[in-house]
């Protein structure tokens, strides 16, 4: 059995999730608009969306310089296959299980961090779901969200965009659709190649964890729509770009103590990520295009992503063109 298929089994062990009800507010307009602006804390405004797309509010969480005097580039992250459930969709995974918080708020830059798409792999579904209901992210992600966010937190127009787990494969795959709009890409933990039936499978099982339909995403495994929004197939749109792919080997790092230590299938899940990047990174180097891998120790868990932002912050930094300190 390939690690991508044992993914597919270890992933089974996940309980059904139902998406936030969110209903549309009364007397709405069908227009994308940011409701209300609340501040969290000094450096974290927690800002209610309506997306048109998806008809529905959507909660983004905002991290802010602690200067604001100047303009500045703006890094979207996208979250895990849980996307925000552990916080009664609150919080961000970002916020609620890493210190990025502390670690942007002496850096230039606006952060980014969507609340929800549980399940969604943070793209459009061609069809809408009974549990996981009508997902437009990359609607909302490129079209939607960015003016109103240039609008209301004064960004310069740079943009970058990275993700873990299922957020580090729908960053990916937004950025190789999109090259326009992100002057680079971070990626940890993710399975971003889907070109083969064992990578697609695993991918589908995730979304069967959470109580979606995977044919109602890309259709069956397939449909010519994977190929459109596989990474590895299309990275040479990224060319020249700022790049950086994080992978563990799927072995604890005891080093970290009890921020080092997932769930049971937590070496599972990076084994199969493992395979999945390196296949990745094969295609990519057929391209031509130069990415900053870090092929480390450790298992699928917020340690270690946690661990990936700072050493990956060189690299994004770059790619928005600010200092590195």
């Amino acid at each position: 059995m390939t690690a991508a298929a044992a993914l597919v089994a270890a992933l089974f062990v996940g309980v059904a999730i139902s998406a936030p009800a969110s209903a549309e507010p009364l007397g709405s307009t069908d227009a994308s608009r940011i409701e209300a602006v609340s501040m969290a804390s000094a450096t974290r405004a927690q800002v209610t969306t309506y997306s048109a797309a998806m008809k529905r509010r959507i909660t983004v969480s905002v991290l802010l310089p602690r200067d604001r005097s100047t303009p500045r580039p703006t890094l979207y992250l996208l979250d895990g296959i849980d996307g925000g459930v552990y916080t009664n969709y609150t919080e961000s995974g970002w916020t609620y299980q890493t210190d990025i918080e502390k670690f942007m708020a002496d850096k230039q830059v606006n952060v980014v961090l969507p609340i929800g798409g549980t399940g969604s792999y943070y793209t459009d579904w061609r069809s809408n779901d009974p549990i996981l209901k009508n997902n437009r992210w990359e609607t909302f992600l490129t079209k939607e969200l960015p003016p109103l966010i240039a609008k209301r937190f004064d960004t310069n127009g740079v943009n970058a965009i990275g993700g873990l787990s299922m957020g580090a494969l729908g960053a990916m795959s937004i950025a190789v659709r999109n090259p326009e709009m992100y002057a680079g890409v971070a990626a940890f933990s993710g399975c971003l190649d889907q070109g083969t039936p064992d990578f697609r499978r695993a991918t589908a099982a995730t979304v069967q964890t959470r109580g979606g339909n995977p044919d109602n995403m890309w259709g069956p495994i397939t449909d010519p729509l994977w190929t459109e929004h596989d990474p590895a197939e299309h990275i040479a749109a990224l060319r020249g770009k700022p790049i950086y792919v994080a992978v563990g080997d799927g072995l604890p790092d005891l080093s970290l103590g009890l921020a080092g230590i997932a769930s049971p299938v937590g070496g599972a899940l990076e084994r199969a990520a493992l395979e999945c990047t390196t296949a990745f990174k094969q295609k990519a180097d057929q391209a031509g295009v130069k990415i900053t891998y870090n092929f480390r120790q450790g298992l699928h868990s917020w340690g270690y992503w946690n661990q990936d932002l700072h050493r990956a912050w060189p690299t994004i930094a770059k790619a928005l063109d600010v200092p590195v300190r």
